[in-house]
C-alpha cells in the first residue's frame, strides 16, 4: 500500500507547482465568503440585520455570470490550447485581486457596488475556467493511467482549501481577512510566473493568424452545435431525460438556497462571520468525508439509485430545516445533512455515464 502511494506521488510530482498555488488561491477566495455578508449588509443597509438589496445584487450577479460563462469558458479553453496553459492560468487567478483590494481600502456603499461589478467580471473569467484549465494542464503532464488520480487530487484540494479558508475566516480578526487574502492572491500569479512550466508547445495552425473576433465567433458556433448535439442525446434517452430533470431542479433549489443562506442566517439569528464560517466548515468537512469514505463504501452495497434518493431526501431536509429554523442550533443540524446531499452529483454523473456508454 505504501509503495503504491509513493508511486502515485512520484507520478504527480510535475503537478506540485500547479497544485500549491491553486490551493492558496482557493483558500484566499473562500476566507472572504463569510465576512462579505457583514461588509455588504453594513454598507447597503446600515443599522439593519437584514438586507434585501444585497440578496437582489447576488441574484443578478449569479444570473449574469451563468449566462456569460457559457460563452467565455469554451473561449478560454481554446485560448489555452493556442497560447498555452500558463498565461491563461496567470490571468484567471489574477482577476480577484482588484475587487478584494477595493473592499480592503474602502467599504462604503459605492465601493461595494463597484466591487460587485468587478467581481462579476472576475467570476465570468475565472469561475470554472481555473479548474478546467488546471485539468487540461494535468492531462498534458501526467501519464494517461495516472490522470484519474491527478484529477482527484485537484478536486480533493479544492474541497480541502474551502475548509482551510473557512477555518482562517473563523479565527482571524475581521480587519485582517481581506489583507491576508489579497497577500495570498498576489503570491499565486507570481509563483506561477516563476515556477510553473508551460506544457503547450506553440505550433503553427491554419487558423493561427485569424483575427480574435472571427475565432471567437467560430467557437460560439461550435458551442451552439455542441449544445444542440447534447440536447439530442438527452432527448433520445428516457433515463437521461429523467436524470437531467432531477439535476436541473436540484441545482435550481440548491443554488437558490446558497445564494441567500448566509444573509438569511444573519437576519434571523444575527450570525456573524464566526458562526457562518463554522457552518461552511461543517459542509466542507462533510463533503470530503462522504466523497472519500461514505460513497466508496455505499456504492457497491446499495447502488447509485438508492444513493441518489438518499441525497435528494437529505437536500429536502436541508432546505426545510433552514426554512423552519426555530433556534440558533438548527442551522448546524441542517448543515450536517451536507454529508449526504453532496452525494447527489456523483450519483447523477454515474447514471449519466452508464446511459451514454
Amino acid at each position: 500500500m505504501a509503495g503504491w502511494w509513493w508511486e502515485n506521488m512520484r507520478e504527480l510530482r510535475p503537478l506540485v507547482h500547479l497544485l500549491l498555488p491553486l490551493c492558496v488561491h482557493w483558500v484566499a477566495e473562500e476566507m472572504t465568503v463569510s465576512v462579505l455578508v457583514d461588509v455588504t449588509t453594513n454598507a447597503l443597509c446600515p443599522g439593519n440585520k437584514t438586507c434585501s438589496e444585497a440578496i437582489y445584487i447576488n441574484g443578478i450577479q449569479q444570473t449574469v455570470v451563468g449566462i456569460f460563462k457559457m460563452i467565455v469558458l469554451p473561449l478560454l479553453g481554446q485560448l489555452s490550447d493556442d497560447y498555452g496553459r500558463k498565461p491563461l492560468l496567470i490571468v484567471t487567478v489574477s482577476t480577484t485581486i482588484i475587487p478584494f483590494t477595493l473592499l480592503a481600502i474602502d467599504q462604503s456603499r459605492g465601493s461595494v457596488y463597484a466591487y460587485y461589478g468587478l467581481r462579476t467580471i472576475s467570476f465570468i473569467i475565472s469561475q470554472g475556467s481555473i479548474f478546467c484549465i488546471s485539468v487540461a494542464y494535468a492531462a498534458d503532464v501526467v501519464d494517461e493511467r495516472k490522470r484519474a488520480a491527478a484529477f482527484s487530487w485537484i478536486t480533493g484540494l479544492f474541497s480541502a482549501s474551502h475548509v482551510v479558508g473557512n477555518m482562517l475566516a473563523r479565527f482571524l480578526p475581521e480587519d485582517y481577512i481581506f489583507v491576508v487574502s489579497i497577500a495570498l492572491l498576489i503570491i499565486v500569479p507570481v509563483y506561477m510566473a516563476l515556477f510553473l512550466k508551460e506544457t503547450v508547445r506553440p505550433t503553427e495552425k491554419p487558423d493561427h493568424n485569424v483575427p480574435c473576433i472571427k475565432k471567437a465567433t467560430k467557437i460560439v458556433k461550435e458551442r451552439y452545435h455542441s449544445m444542440k448535439h447534447a440536447v439530442d442525446i438527452v432527448t433520445s434517452s428516457s433515463t437521461l431525460k429523467r436524470i437531467s430533470s432531477i439535476s436541473f431542479f436540484y441545482e435550481l433549489g440548491m443554488s437558490g438556497i446558497s445564494g441567500v443562506l448566509l444573509y438569511y442566517l444573519k437576519s434571523l439569528f444575527g450570525f456573524n462571520k464566526n458562526q457562518l464560517s463554522e457552518i461552511l466548515m461543517m459542509v466542507g468537512v462533510g463533503s470530503i468525508f462522504s466523497q472519500m469514505l461514505v460513497l466508496p463504501l455505499l456504492n457497491p452495497l446499495i447502488g447509485e439509485k438508492l444513493i441518489l434518493c438518499m441525497g435528494l431526501l437529505a437536500s429536502v431536509a436541508y432546505g426545510l430545516l433552514y426554512g423552519l429554523a426555530w433556534a440558533s442550533w438548527v442551522p448546524y443540524l441542517s448543515a450536517s445533512f451536507g454529508v449526504i446531499y453532496i452525494l447527489v452529483k456523483p450519483a447523477v454523473s454515474n447514471f449519466s455515464l452508464a446511459s451514454v456508454y
